[in-house]
């Protein structure tokens, strides 16, 4: 439950958090990011996924 508010009040997520709420592998989280299904920013080597961008592509997806 914790974990969850954490994440409600974020505004990025990493590709892991991503896998995780996905249920995918590391690889396969990648790889989403490289097909550029979200908005991501790139700090460093870290890449962080906008929660929004993400978010709406979760939507149209009608899980």
């Amino acid at each position: 439950m914790e974990a969850q508010k954490t994440l409600e009040n974020k505004k990025t997520y990493t590709v892991m958090e991503i896998a995780e709420m996905l249920g995918i592998g590391r690889t396969s989280a990648y790889n989403l990011v490289k097909e550029n299904h979200f908005k991501v920013v790139k700090i460093g080597a870290s890449i962080r996924v906008s929660k929004k961008s993400f978010d709406d592509w979760l939507d149209k997806l009608n899980i």
